[in-house]
């Protein structure tokens, strides 16, 4: 019986490094042909095409691929009516959701939107930016950006701009001015691929591990060794940190047990020291590919 193919959408660029790495993380090995657009992945019922962020959201709607990953911000650009997985908390370099921004140079004297009344701004999200202004009653003309849109915020009025930390927008001595749009990664799908059992279960399979990928990035494993006499002090000090049960095994001298916990990385420096100095000992941490719950 030949096996459903899911035709997934993988995005070409500032995500394309991110992404493939977490599909790693999730069990998943993608080659990226030099100058193709055609990946590799290593499950013969997944076939991978790649196209820009820009785009995923309305090739999707289309049926052209079943289901790919791009941002809240191209859905909404493009004003197409998909079908939702799941947000996917992951971005090119840091966690944090991406901002769209209303910014102009720093010697600009506009301080609030209304103050752009009748003038220019630049932008490559000219849909979202376009309602944003006419929502508020305001007469600005959007004009699309190709590129390098710092630099146009000092030869019009203004730009609405993607950031993550606010270092670029610093870099070219640029203030915002008003937050636009937060956006992050989302798993999106078309709804006749939803509507179909068999193409449906392969994106809640795919979806359930690369969430699984997400949530580890931010835990260790921890196994360690604890004599009896020192359990019930050490199992205490587990729950002030607010981990769950640890697992619990017998060692070959009964006098002693293994331990084996999963908490977050930044409790980690905090909590050894600390079943150190309660009696444990034999350390090791390790990192995870997935943690499900």
């Amino acid at each position: 019986m030949t096996q459903p193919i899911l035709k997934l959408g993988l995005p070409k660029g500032s995500l394309q490094d991110a992404t493939i790495d977490l599909f790693r993380h999730a069990g998943y090995e993608i080659d990226v042909p030099s100058r193709s657009y055609v990946p590799v992945i290593d499950d013969p019922e997944i076939a991978c095409l790649m196209f820009r962020a820009q785009e995923m959201a309305r090739y999707t709607a289309d049926g052209v691929i079943d289901c790919g990953i791009t941002g809240h911000d191209w859905v909404r650009e493009n004003g197409v009516d998909v079908h939702e997985v799941s947000e996917l908390r992951y971005s090119r370099s840091t966690s944090r959701p991406a901002r769209w921004v209303l910014a102009v140079p720093n010697e600009s004297p506009v301080q609030r939107p209304e103050d752009l009344q009748g003038g220019v701004v630049a932008t490559e999200l000219v849909g979202v930016t376009r309602r944003y202004f006419e929502e508020r009653g305001l007469d600005v003309r959007v004009e699309f950006s190709w590129g390098a849109t710092e630099i146009k915020a000092r030869l019009l009025d203004g730009i609405v701009d993607i950031t993550e930390t606010g270092s670029s927008l610093r870099a070219n001595n640029l203030r915002m001015i008003d937050e636009v749009l937060v956006s992050t990664t989302r798993f999106i799908a078309s709804h006749e691929a939803w509507a179909d059992p068999a193409r449906r279960r392969k994106i809640e399979a795919l979806d359930m591990l690369l969430q699984g990928a997400i949530a580890a990035r931010s835990k260790v494993g921890l196994k360690l060794n604890v004599p009896r006499s020192a359990l019930d002090a050490v199992m205490a000090l587990i729950g002030e940190y607010g981990e769950h049960s640890p697992t619990v095994s017998p060692l070959s001298d009964e006098q002693w047990v293994a331990l084996e916990l999963i908490l977050d990385e930044r409790v980690e420096r905090e909590i050894i020291p600390a079943l150190q100095d309660a009696g444990a000992s034999g350390f090791v941490s390790y990192p995870l590919n997935k943690v499900i719950s």
